[in-house]
């Protein structure tokens, strides 16, 4: 069991470090952090989505949301706009100057596995070590809500 566990945990710091890199160097050479790119990765992919459905698609706190976008649009990444069929609501949009950074960043982290082919089987293996992960790791209560 010693053995399994080391294996497990030199595996999660791999990991880790490589995540913690990624997101460094997208903050040096790029000014954004890695929920911004997520971001600014599903409004490419879905233009003018509700703020609503963007929130619950990232399992992100509203404010810490609302930051990442204001700070997005600030750098002129994207655009927030009220929805016409429901002036309360907002739509969130790329812009050229976002589409050209998204373009500019290597494909790297979760929204990779998007774009990964032939490797069904990983990717259905992926979900639930994950969920383990998040279990054995005693991160549970950190998750949120949503994520649960």
């Amino acid at each position: 069991m010693q053995q399994q566990a080391l294996t497990a945990m030199v595996a999660w710091m791999r990991l880790d470090t490589a995540l913690k890199a990624f997101e460094a160097s997208l903050k040096r050479d790029h000014k954004i952090t890695a929920l911004q790119l997520a971001v600014l990765h599903i409004v490419s992919e879905r233009p003018h989505i509700p703020l609503a459905a963007l929130r619950k698609a990232l399992i992100a706190h509203p404010a810490t949301l609302g930051q990442a976008i204001d700070d997005l649009r600030r750098k002129g990444l994207c655009q927030v706009r009220s929805n016409p069929e429901d002036r309360r609501a907002r739509n969130v949009a790329i812009t050229e100057s976002g589409s050209e950074l998204v373009a500019a960043v290597p494909l790297t982290g979760p929204m990779r596995l998007r774009d990964v082919e032939g490797e069904a089987e990983r990717l259905v293996r992926l979900a639930p070590a994950l969920g383990d992960a998040v279990e054995l790791f005693g991160l549970a209560q950190w998750v949120g809500k949503q994520g649960r």
